[in-house]
C-alpha cells in the first residue's frame, strides 16, 4: 500500500481500495437524499422527518421534467452514464419501433427527442400559494417551512398519438376542494414507492446535499408518452414556464444518506 500514499480519495476508489461513498467524502448533518435505487428498502438514516399527506391533501405547485431517470427502479435499470445528463433509461428503449423513434417535424420542448427517458415530477405543498416557475413557487414568506410531496413518473418519449398525451397530467388551473391539482396523475405503473428523501437535480451530491426534506411517490414501471404533447405543453405556454428537459442528480448509495422504506 505504501505506493498509493499520497493518491486522492478518488483515485484510490478507483483502484478499489475505497468505496464510492468514502471516496465522495460525505456530507453530514443532513436528512435522508434523493434520488435512490427504489428497489432496495435499506437505509440508515433516521431523520425524524413525517411522511407528507397525500397530493390530493395538498396544493401542486410546480410541474418539471429530467432527461433520463434519477431514480432507478424495475422499469428503469438502463445506465445511461454518469454526470448531469446521465441516471437511468427505460428497460424498453431498445425496442422501439422505427416510427416510435421518427423525429417530428418541430420541438417547442427542449432537450427531449424520442427514445429518451424522462422522470416528471408533480411537486406539492402544505403551503397556501399559486403554482409557479421552479421549487421557489413551493415557499412562500408566510411558509417558509412546508411539508413537501413529489409524485413522480419515469416516461418512455416516442412519436406516437396513441401514447399517453402529457396534456393530460397538466395543471391548466385545476382546483379540487379548494386545492390546485394536476387534471390527474399517472396510475397504471406500479403502486409507488413512497419514502423520505431531498430535492434532487445537478447541482447537489453525496457530499454537497440537500436541506429539503421531501416525501417521495416514485411509481416503478415506465410508460410510453408521445412527444408531439410536450412539444403542445411547451408550445401553448404553461404557468411553470417549461420549456426545457433538466439535467439530473446521480443517484444516492451510501447508507448513511438513505432513509429506510416500510412499504
Amino acid at each position: 500500500m505504501a505506493k498509493y500514499i499520497g493518491l486522492t480519495f478518488a483515485a484510490l476508489a478507483g483502484l478499489g481500495f475505497l468505496s464510492q461513498a468514502q471516496a465522495e467524502e460525505l456530507c453530514q448533518g443532513f436528512g435522508p437524499q434523493t434520488p435512490r435505487d427504489i428497489s432496495q428498502t435499506a437505509g440508515l438514516n433516521t431523520s425524524s422527518v413525517s411522511i407528507a399527506p397525500s397530493a390530493d391533501k395538498l396544493n401542486l405547485c410546480n410541474i418539471h421534467t429530467h432527461t433520463n431517470a434519477e431514480h432507478k427502479g424495475p422499469g428503469f435499470t438502463v445506465f445511461a452514464g454518469d454526470g448531469d445528463h446521465g441516471g437511468y433509461k427505460c428497460n424498453e428503449t431498445a425496442d422501439l419501433t422505427e416510427a416510435e423513434l421518427a423525429e417530428p417535424a418541430g420541438s417547442a420542448f427542449h432537450g427531449v427527442k424520442p427514445g429518451d427517458t424522462i422522470e416528471v415530477h408533480w411537486v406539492h405543498t402544505s403551503c397556501n400559494i399559486t403554482p409557479g416557475e421552479g421549487l421557489g413557487s413551493c415557499l412562500s414568506d408566510a411558509c417558509a417551512n412546508p411539508q413537501l410531496r413529489v409524485e413522480a413518473q419515469v416516461f418512455l418519449v416516442v412519436n406516437d398519438p396513441k401514447a399517453l398525451s402529457f396534456l393530460d397530467f397538466d395543471y391548466d388551473g385545476n382546483i379540487v376542494n379548494g386545492l390546485h391539482q394536476a387534471k390527474s396523475l399517472p396510475e397504471s405503473t406500479g403502486t409507488p414507492v413512497t419514502f423520505i428523501g431531498s430535492t434532487t437535480g445537478p447541482s447537489f451530491t453525496q457530499s454537497t446535499c440537500s436541506p429539503l426534506q421531501v416525501t417521495w411517490s416514485v411509481h416503478p414501471q415506465c410508460a410510453k408518452l408521445d412527444i408531439n404533447s410536450l412539444n403542445a405543453w411547451a408550445e401553448k405556454g404553461n404557468v411553470f414556464k417549461e420549456d426545457h428537459s433538466h439535467g439530473i442528480r446521480q443517484l444516492v448509495t451510501a447508507p448513511e444518506l438513505l432513509a429506510p422504506i416500510s412499504n
